[in-house]
């Protein structure tokens, strides 16, 4: 297959075989069918030391837009090889970079620039985001799954040893940002006074303190995509990335999943929870519409702000198999940016989409064996 050069990633990654249940009134949203490529290492190098000296930035912005990325040429299989390299930082310093080979399974087995800059606000009219309180729901599920990164993002509980999140939480495309070799998970938890288990149940109105439990990670993957000098500037693509922890966390976590396409979405919506830093130590709730789709991103209007970025975005479907409903993370809230649509300024929040390849990258990095990563 490599001797293909100009394969289109793998003709879109072999066309995803969506799976629409034919029940009339009883149609339920049920989560597509999907033929995955397999994504597994070939050679690790060694790297020098980085040096930490990025400042840590919780959103990234670009000018390029959904026709914008629409216009741009797909990868073609040598360069998704390359994107989807990675490069890998332990605790200690020392980091390492993977070149990956892509394989399919037999079923056997031009950027526009806007010129001066404009406020960021992130809210869209009326601020429809919910703050959680009270540990009932903080500790469950599908809220218990969201942490706080110490370089101040927001990441989601993918295993029972790592977390999904943005790039540029860790990374902001030249080298890693400060506190990245010392970098911690925090877990929201009851902060109880006097050790009372129930100080303040007498007033419901009042929230339950929390606090963070933290838990150092033991290393961190990065698409090479998203490093400098790799893929092009124009966008946030390959903005996600994988930590493992140096212990498990002991609490359900939420399976990855491949982002259908929006318009297979329940209500046409999606769903994240993060640690804005306009409500600190607060958990913040939200869902929207997705307004426009590129083959690897989602375009809403979802209120948030610097902090959220690096959440799981999920969606609840149909799991047929199993005959249940589950909720899968299709996606990583990336940031905000303006669009010059049409000579008009519009600005979007965007979210990574978890396409075949993403997924199969992610999920051996996880799994760290293909044939565990073969349902999306």
């Amino acid at each position: 297959m490599a001797g293909i050069p100009g394969l289109l990633l793998l003709l879109l990654l072999l066309c995803a075989v969506g799976q629409v249940s034919p029940y009339g009134a009883h149609w339920k949203p049920t989560w597509p069918a999907y033929r995955l490529p397999v994504v597994l290492p070939q050679s690790t190098l060694n790297l020098g030391k980085p040096d930490f000296g990025a400042e840590a930035k919780l959103e990234v912005s670009s000018s390029c837009g959904p026709q914008c990325h629409k216009g741009m040429p797909l990868p073609t299989y040598e360069e998704a090889k390359q994107y989807l390299s990675y490069e890998t930082l332990y605790a200690n310093g020392s980091r390492t970079e993977t070149r990956v080979g892509i394989y399919v399974l037999s079923r056997g087995g031009g950027q526009e620039s806007l010129g001066k800059s404009r406020r960021k606000r992130q809210i869209y009219g009326y601020d429809s985001r919910f703050s959680i309180f009270g540990k009932d729901f903080l500790l469950n599920y599908p809220f218990s799954t969201s942490v706080k990164l110490s370089t101040g993002c927001t990441g989601t509980l993918v295993a029972e040893k790592h977390v999904l999140t943005a790039a540029h939480c860790i990374h902001d495309g030249k080298t890693y940002v400060k506190g990245t070799q010392k970098l911690r998970v925090g877990f929201l938890k009851p902060k109880f006074k006097d050790g009372g288990r129930g100080a303040n149940s007498s007033s419901s109105a009042v929230p339950e303190k929390m606090k963070f439990q933290w838990i150092r990670v033991k290393r961190t993957h990065v698409p090479k995509g998203w490093i400098k000098g790799n893929a092009n500037d124009i966008g946030m693509d390959y903005d996600y990335a994988l930590l493992e922890l140096k212990k498990p966390h002991k609490r359900k976590f939420m399976k990855i999943g491949v982002s259908p396409p929006a318009k297979q979405l329940p209500g046409g919506r999606i769903h994240f929870s993060g640690y804005d830093n306009d409500r600190p130590g607060n958990l913040v709730y939200r869902f929207c519409d997705v307004k426009e789709e590129t083959y690897d991103l989602l375009y809403q209007q979802c209120d948030a702000q610097p902090g959220a970025s690096g959440s799981g975005v999920y969606v609840r479907m149909w799991k047929r198999q199993q005959r249940k409903w589950e909720r899968k993370i299709i996606g990583i809230f990336s940031g905000h940016q303006w669009v010059d649509m049409n000579g008009s300024p519009q600005d979007f929040n965007v979210a990574v989409r978890i396409t075949p390849l993403k997924y199969a990258q992610i999920c051996y990095w996880i799994k760290g064996n293909y044939l565990d990563c073969r349902e999306g």
